[in-house]
């Protein structure tokens, strides 16, 4: 027997049953708070959401008013989370993946794939090799759309809020899956037409040249040492965080940069020996959760190749003149070949 009776609706109930939950204009101002989050700036945040200040900040001192607590505090240019509002934010950011993954599911039930599938991956990567290879990934899968992000977190799939993400390190997380894939590798270029004002650089000249650097590039993790002493020897012309306008400034002849081998394929580029070569591991990493809708799992196995052993850019040694293969079409197509 029984104690209670599961159809007595007083004693047993659902917070659906809760008339009062997030009624109101709660969820209102969790967006307008959200709104401020991203832009740092109330003034920002009105011309986002097309509304006043004062609304802004109304809605927002309503908010603190309800949590008990502040959420922003003042700066010299705008405003910044408290800890409180930090990790409000934190989770509203959880509650929008949430949503986006649950509506993706229901669409992604249906036989034929269907859904939309992000991933944060690095401009360069991007636009060599992802972007150009869509058109045949759509031709096969014609209702999966790709959302393709730059990373706001090079290190963090969860903050860059996407299904997967092409990054450089594996994850010990349980609710994150990986597959390590081929190596990313660096070394030193330069453009024939900084040849053809400063000479050619080698190890013995290189107080005499010009660098271009990225903060990318400048962690003391080891791994980037030999470019560093490098760049240490000469002098830093500019400094680019930016993947595809960095190598437009070695095009343009600004100074020596650091680039992934498959670049030299473009006529304009020298490949310097520096005693600089940087191979940096690729991992695929997808929220273990998102591989159960299948077109997240098309999407994976679609990168893990791209990225993977098979494509003679990323095998486990640098190589200067691998042989042609179906991953060079963007490669030939940004470079006219």
């Amino acid at each position: 027997m029984k104690p209670f009776d599961p159809d007595q609706r007083n004693l047993v109930r659902s917070p659906l049953d809760d008339e009062n939950l997030l009624s109101g204009q709660f969820w209102g101002e969790l967006r307008v708070f959200l709104a401020v989050a991203k832009a740092k700036s109330f003034n920002r945040a009105a011309e986002v959401l097309n509304t006043s200040q004062p609304t802004v900040s109304r809605q927002v001192r309503r908010l603190q008013d309800l949590m008990g607590s502040q959420l922003f505090v003042p700066t010299k240019n705008g405003v910044k989370l408290t800890a409180k509002g930090q990790a409000l934010a934190q989770a509203l950011t959880k509650l929008d993946h949430s949503l986006f993954a649950l509506t993706n599911d229901l669409r992604a039930e249906s036989k034929e794939a269907e859904g939309v599938v992000r991933v944060s991956v690095t401009d360069g990567l991007n636009t060599f090799f992802i972007a150009p290879a869509i058109q045949s990934f759509s031709a096969e899968h014609p209702k999966v759309q790709l959302h393709l992000k730059s990373p706001a977190n090079v290190v963090s799939l969860r903050e860059n809020q996407t299904d997967l993400m092409i990054g450089f390190s594996p994850v010990d997380a349980a609710d994150i899956s990986y597959r390590r894939l081929g190596h990313l590798h660096f070394i030193p270029v330069v453009a024939k037409s900084y040849i053809q004002q400063h000479g050619i650089p080698t190890r013995t000249n290189l107080t005499d040249h010009l660098f271009l650097q990225s903060d990318y590039y400048t962690a003391r993790t080891g791994l980037w040492d030999a470019w560093i002493r490098a760049v240490e020897q000469g002098r830093i012309a500019h400094v680019c965080d930016n993947p595809m306008a960095y190598g437009m400034l070695v095009k343009a002849g600004l100074g020596i940069g650091l680039l992934g081998n498959y670049t030299i394929l473009e006529r304009d580029a020298v490949p310097l020996d520096l005693d600089v070569r940087i191979s940096i591991p690729l991992y695929a990493l997808a929220l273990t959760e998102r591989l159960n809708s299948r077109p997240v799992r098309l999407v994976f196995a679609w990168l893990c190749e791209m990225f993977g052993p098979a494509n003679p850019w990323f095998g486990p040694t640098l190589r200067l003149n691998p042989p042609p293969s179906r991953f060079d079409a963007g490669i030939k197509m940004l470079f006219n070949l």
